[in-house]
């Protein structure tokens, strides 16, 4: 399917997964909304897109907070003229024992990456509604298959992500808007490596272009069909 001249938002698209996410769909003519925290890293990422071609723009919010994150998606969709992609990325990753983490870190981690899906999904879900169809994909990880230690926070918020995903796809999938739950293993982002997950070897470990050409070619496949979850590994880390 021709992905061109349709409007993605992508949050978190700054740096890392989401901005190469983000230049993947422009490279095939998609326009673009991003979104994060970081004015520079966004005005450096679309003076980037703009020069592919495509209608690029931003908004600054963080996504834990509702009423910000409906009035940002509001004005890209304004920008942008209409919604058809949302790609959920934005998130953080604290990584600790359950017994040392700090209770407000914990719950930082659930509401950045549980309630910051929820809110962006409920946020574009008018518009794909008024057009009639729409592409909602959520970036989970393998974490929230089986958590390890060190990763409560972030394997429980994951794992809820998985779940919130299957709900929207099961509300949502009769009226044409397709809910895709992505589940990755550790891609060399800024997130994994700051982290101490990954040496980001580029010869053996994801990067986040791997990601970003996954993404593109599941929302290029016929709207009849849907990917309702798929998971991608590094071949032999």
């Amino acid at each position: 399917m021709n992905l061109k001249g349709k409007n993605a938002i992508v949050t978190g698209g700054g740096r890392g997964l989401g901005k190469a996410v983000a230049v993947a769909l422009a490279h095939e003519g998609v326009n673009i909304g991003i979104t994060g925290r970081n004015e520079d890293n966004l005005k450096n990422t679309v003076e980037e897109i703009a020069k592919l071609g495509v209608n690029a723009t931003y908004a600054v919010f963080s996504i834990d907070d509702e009423q910000a994150v409906h009035k940002g998606i509001a004005s890209l969709a304004e920008t942008l003229g209409s919604i058809d992609i949302l790609v959920n990325n934005a998130g953080i990753g604290d990584f600790g024992s359950i017994e040392e983490m700090p209770s407000e870190t914990w719950g930082q981690v659930i509401k950045t990456n549980l309630f910051g899906v929820y809110y962006a999904a409920k946020a574009v879900y008018p518009f794909m509604k008024e057009k009639g169809q729409g592409d909602i994909v959520n970036v989970a990880s393998t974490a929230g298959l089986k958590g390890g230690p060190n990763m409560s926070a972030y394997a429980a918020s994951k794992a809820a992500v998985v779940s919130l995903s299957q709900s929207m796809m099961a509300e949502w999938r009769k009226q044409n808007i397709r809910v895709i739950t992505l589940t990755p293993s550790t891609i060399a982002s800024d997130m994994s490596i700051q982290g101490g997950l990954t040496d980001g070897n580029p010869e053996k470990v994801l990067q986040p272009e791997d990601f970003a050409e996954w993404v593109r070619d599941i929302l290029k496949m016929n709207r009849r069909a849907l990917i309702a979850n798929g998971s991608i590994f590094s071949t032999n880390p």
